[in-house]
């Protein structure tokens, strides 16, 4: 299905072209598992910092395993989607209590762990052990799509299983990480979602696509559903230089992290003044402190906020300073716009 030669064509390519990526230098399981964990839903220069500072405070799975929970989401703060960081965790205690602290060099024993799925058990397995197991993502669907003129939904779950198929037939055996992390460079930099750089392309002459002149007509993407707008209004309680958190649930959205207290819909300056003195926090005055939207995959968060002077810190909220807000509690990028304000 996919081009025999495509190893041959690819490989040397990477060799003149790789970037210098900070998970790239000094490869191990540990370094390769992480690095894709935090790759997932977040731009590779966004995460570069982000790796280099969680290997420095948590460089090997003893470690990881070992930290406060509250440290590995603070390490996590604004990368979003924060059960990444909670499943590295419990990952990292699986391993050391059912494998001596070390990943296993096994697809199956990999996908058992919390937070590992076919993508990143393939990267582990290709990328830190040289096995010949494919890491399907969207740039690599994208690029065997285009290859092999797909018409195909790459969102149906066959489609996925195909082309893995596909891709473990041609592994080259001697560089199963190199392969692996060639077609994710084409897919990134070259190979890229709406006009490909087909110029550049080493596989131009084997892509099926290239030779109708319908490279941008692949891939077929799934239908998208729209999301749900949820408007709410964030209040910034503040007294005497402290500002209230409060922590979310431990099921569902952002949850157990830090959160500034918040109300579903648009409040006005009476409602947010009549709900903090609601919560005990006797407010003095209010100003309204700014718009943002932020976007999950399914909802759409439109916030709305009051800055709000009080005389008295409810019990009912935890009560930070700016040096604590910046080392100890975990607020998610949501609220980031409210932070600024702080």
């Amino acid at each position: 299905m996919l081009p025999e030669e495509l190893a041959g064509a690819l490989l040397p390519w990477y060799d003149e072209n790789a970037r210098d990526l900070p998970w790239r230098r000094g490869v191990t399981p540990y370094r390769v598992w992480v690095s894709e964990i935090m790759l997932q839903q977040t731009r590779i220069e966004a995460a570069k910092g982000y790796f280099e500072r969680f290997m420095a405070a948590l460089p090997d799975i003893p470690s990881l395993a070992a930290a406060p929970e509250e440290t590995v989401l603070k390490l996590w703060e604004g990368l979003g989607y924060y059960s990444r960081a909670r499943n590295l965790r419990k990952a990292a205690i699986a391993v050391m209590e059912k494998h001596g602290g070390a990943l296993p060099a096994d697809v199956k024993a990999l996908r058992s762990l919390p937070g590992i799925g076919d993508y990143t058990a393939g990267a582990i397995a290709s990328i830190a052990f040289g096995l010949p197991e494919p890491a399907v993502d969207g740039n690599v669907l994208r690029i065997c799509a285009r290859l092999t003129a797909c018409g195909d939904s790459i969102g149906d779950e066959r489609v996925k299983a195909r082309f893995r198929e596909a891709l473990r037939a041609i592994y080259p055996r001697e560089r199963c990480g190199d392969f692996t992390s060639a077609v994710m460079e084409l897919g990134e930099t070259v190979c890229t979602p709406g006009t490909p750089d087909c110029a550049a392309c080493p596989l131009a002459d084997l892509c099926a696509a290239n030779t109708a002149g319908k490279q941008t007509d692949f891939p077929v993407m799934p239908e998208k559903k729209p999301r749900r707008i949820q408007p709410k209004t964030v209040l910034l309680l503040k007294h005497e230089g402290r500002t209230a958190l409060r922590k979310r649930p431990d099921r569902g959205l952002l949850a157990g992290l830090w959160e500034f207290p918040n109300a579903d819909g648009t409040l006005t300056e009476a409602q947010a003044l009549a709900l903090a003195r609601a919560w005990g926090c006797e407010p003095i005055s209010a100003a309204p402190c700014g718009e943002a939207v932020h976007i999950f995959t399914h909802i759409e968060w439109h916030l709305s906020g009051w800055r709000i002077e009080c005389a008295a810190e409810s019990e009912r909220f935890t009560w930070a300073d700016a040096a604590e807000r910046q080392s100890v509690y975990a607020v998610p990028t949501a609220f980031r716009a409210f932070k600024n304000q702080l």
